[in-house]
């Protein structure tokens, strides 16, 4: 239930010679305070209701919590979300023992692509892909909650 990732911009589109899954995703949120986000995926045609507490000061660690639903009751509860349904495509990568998940996404996000990689704790060493570019783990503006309200278009 705990969730340690960090957090990556993209500076090239090498990735897209380096995948084994693609996946289409859109996901809204019922609540995005950051105190505790309640968010509604659609991922693959399967649907996910996650809760994320507040991370921690670095940004790294935060609580989740996430259910499989199904993708009808998912495409229903889409439409009770706030404002700002983000839509991306999200691929993921092999690097050493870690899995990277690249969002590429569309709309009002279009042009933002983001790496992250889960570990299984904070110091854990990881063999960063030469597209990785910056680390915003800790930056805020790069949350999918933030962006559905601040789109990346607008800043």
């Amino acid at each position: 239930m705990i969730e340690i990732e960090r957090k990556y911009l993209v500076n090239s589109l090498d990735f897209k010679e380096q995948y084994f899954k693609k996946s289409e995703i859109a996901q809204g949120y019922i609540s995005s305070n950051p105190e505790r986000t309640v968010r509604i995926r659609i991922k693959a045609e399967k649907g996910f209701l996650t809760i994320k507490g507040k991370g921690n000061e670095s940004g790294a660690t935060r609580l989740e919590w996430e259910k499989e639903i199904p993708v009808d009751e998912a495409k229903e509860l889409l439409k009770l979300c706030e404002k700002g349904i983000i839509k991306k495509t999200r691929y993921e990568i092999q690097s050493g023992k870690h899995i990277v998940e690249v969002d590429v996404f569309y709309g009002e996000n279009e042009g933002l692509i983001i790496a992250e990689i889960e570990l299984e704790n904070e110091n854990e060493t990881i063999v960063k892909p030469n597209w990785l570019g910056e680390e915003v783990t800790n930056d805020e503006r790069y949350y999918n909650a933030f962006l559905s309200k601040n789109p990346f278009k607008s800043w």
